[in-house]
């Protein structure tokens, strides 16, 4: 058929959610994927059928690599690439003495550009389509980012990070202030191409009632915008939440009351929370970020999971770049896995699991989930191709992996940057940068 690409691969999704089905993993070991002129699945399967029902079309032979849906970050600040790696420190301290002063710096434009191009190449590389990303303090250096997002083909919620207490002087603005600008840039960006515009209060912490009343005003004026923010990382932080809004029976409450809660929200971390904010998120449809890289870099606790679950709250991962330990979501769904086993109460996750995590539910959690986050015929072509460093560890493994799920595992495991091949979004590669021969053939 003319217009179509075949991809031929090893091709793993969960089109099903494993917490609640058994079969939730699909796998085709000679697999084919293909995509239309507009970058739309039109068939998934067995290579053979797949080729027989599209003889015309181009082939992109990747035989050796496999095949997974693009990978979903649901929290990531761009503003703090600089910083990965800052050890030593707890949440606040971390954020006075690290965090803040790194992105003060994107108050120069041009700092703020180059920043935002490498965060955009990296997450690209990393094998992410797909992220809700924590935007800057500064309006130009958010209008910058948002420009380079443009330009990088992929899906990017992102706005304008706002507050008026607690911060540094120069990231606060007056409530009308801040929703002045962050309506320009939403009238700007929002809906343009694969960007939405994500209404951003810091925390509540940084943030008074009238600043989380803009947010609120400002998030009911933009359709399908997001809104994200910080929820329940550190008991401190906790702590001083209770001490700001005396009011208020919980952390989430601060945000519910001026209408921030919802089937678009994310909110991060959620490390202590209370029953009835969990009652609350559910009944909400509200869904958290969970970042187990940072929560253990930053020691501020393990991700209560089965609660979650029994509650029926949405999660998906982040990575939490930058107390998170970098951009992969192979890497950040390791370390949940390792995390559950370290908690009385943990889940024991398996490799579909993790799957699901990194795609599919960050895809649902952004509103997203019939457009991307598995492979199904009718989403849009967002895929990553993995092939194993010549050598190394990664390919050594999957020689001797003696199922699907066993090489779904070691690519959890073992795959990084280096093994990160081809990363589309709707049929468009987006990255990495090329190196070396490319995987195409004739048809």
């Amino acid at each position: 058929m003319a217009g179509t690409t075949i991809v031929r691969a090893r091709i793993l999704h969960t089109p099903r959610d494993p917490f609640k089905h058994d079969d939730a993993l699909e796998t085709y070991e000679d697999g084919g994927l293909a995509f239309d002129a507009g970058g739309r699945i039109t068939a998934l399967g067995e290579f053979a059928r797949v080729r027989r029902e599209s003889p015309g079309a181009e082939l992109l032979d990747a035989r050796g690599a496999l095949l997974l849906p693009g990978l979903v970050d649901t929290h990531v600040h761009w503003s703090q690439l600089g910083i990965i790696g800052a050890m030593g420190m707890e949440l606040l301290d971390w954020l006075r003495e690290r965090t803040l002063p790194e992105e003060a710096r994107l108050a120069h434009v041009t700092y703020a550009r180059a920043t935002a191009r490498d965060f955009l190449r990296l997450l690209a590389a990393s094998g992410t389509t797909t992220a809700l990303v924590f935007g800057s303090h500064f309006q130009d250096a958010q209008h910058a980012f948002l420009e380079e997002a443009a330009r990088s083909g992929l899906r990017i919620a992102s706005g304008l990070v706002v507050s008026d207490r607690y911060l540094l002087p120069e990231f606060h603005h007056t409530p009308d202030a801040a929703y002045d600008a962050g309506r320009e840039l939403a009238r700007r960006w929002h809906g343009q191409g694969h960007l939405r515009y994500a209404v951003s209060p810091r925390f509540s912490i940084s943030c008074s009632e009238a600043m989380l009343e803009a947010c609120g005003a400002l998030g009911g004026e933009l359709d399908g915008a997001l809104v994200t923010s910080h929820l329940n990382e550190n008991r401190d932080e906790v702590r001083a939440v209770a001490e700001r809004f005396p009011w208020a029976d919980h952390y989430l409450e601060t945000y519910d009351r001026h209408g921030l809660v919802g089937a678009r929200t994310v909110l991060a971390h959620n490390v202590h929370p209370g029953d009835a904010e969990l009652e609350q998120l559910a009944h909400r449809r509200a869904s958290v970020a969970h970042c187990p890289a940072s929560n253990a870099f930053l020691g501020s606790g393990i991700f209560p999971m089965r609660r979650h679950l029994d509650h029926g709250v949405r999660f998906a991962l982040g990575t939490d770049v930058g107390a998170g330990t970098g951009l992969g979501m192979l890497k950040e769904g390791l370390m949940a896995y390792q995390a559950q086993l370290l908690t009385p109460d943990g889940v024991r996750l398996s490799p579909a699991h993790l799957l699901w995590l990194a795609t599919r539910a960050g895809a649902d959690a952004l509103g997203l989930g019939d457009v991307t986050g598995d492979l199904r015929p009718g989403k849009e072509a967002d895929f990553v191709l993995i092939r194993p460093r010549a050598g190394g560890a990664l390919e050594a493994t999957l020689e001797r992996a003696e199922g699907t799920e066993d090489a779904l595992g070691a690519l959890f495991a073992l795959a990084r940057e280096d093994s990160i091949a081809e990363v589309r979004v709707a049929g468009e590669r987006v990255g990495p940068e090329p190196a070396g021969s490319p995987l195409h053939s004739p048809a």
